[in-house]
């Protein structure tokens, strides 16, 4: 039994690669020579798998190349506004096939914080001004808080 790969199960379509074709930039070989070129069809591959399943770029399937080097096309295609056209012309043909009512929009979309962000450079919190050790248990050593390590306190 053959087990797919992941380039295989994001695999850019026929259709999809006709329309983006024509406007992605094109390349030349450099007469210093060096290494050749990703093929375009894989970089456009490895950049949907990224837009798609979240992951890092470094943490892409080897399978689509580099994600260094993906990532450096993505960022001169979005540079260049290649992902606007590509959303422009979605639009269009979507809006000629089954109709967008341009009167009428709505955005959904959910801004939370995040589980463990923070604020830099917040107020420090209201607790009280102890500093460790006060109450110490039976059988257990005095540990200093951290980032206090330069005041002396006896244990109880």
């Amino acid at each position: 039994m053959s087990r797919s790969t992941s380039s295989e199960f994001f695999e850019v379509p026929e259709s999809l690669w006709q329309r983006v074709e024509p406007l992605l930039p094109k390349y030349r070989v450099s007469p210093q020579g060096g290494r050749p070129r990703l093929p375009m069809r894989k970089v456009l591959a490895g950049i949907l798998y990224v837009l798609r399943t979240g992951c890092q770029w470094k943490a892409m399937p080897r399978e689509f190349g580099s994600g260094s080097a993906i990532h450096d096309y993505f960022q001169k295609w979005a540079e260049s506004g290649l992902f606007e056209k590509l959303w422009r012309l979605a639009l269009e043909e979507y809006d000629e096939l089954v109709g967008i009512d341009w009167q009428w929009q709505s955005l959904d979309g959910a801004l939370t914080k995040a589980p463990l962000g923070g604020e830099k450079n917040r107020p420090e919190s209201d607790r009280s001004g102890q500093i460790g050790c006060e109450a110490v248990g039976l059988g257990r050593r005095c540990r200093r808080a951290v980032g206090r390590r330069y005041r002396r306190r006896e244990c109880a």
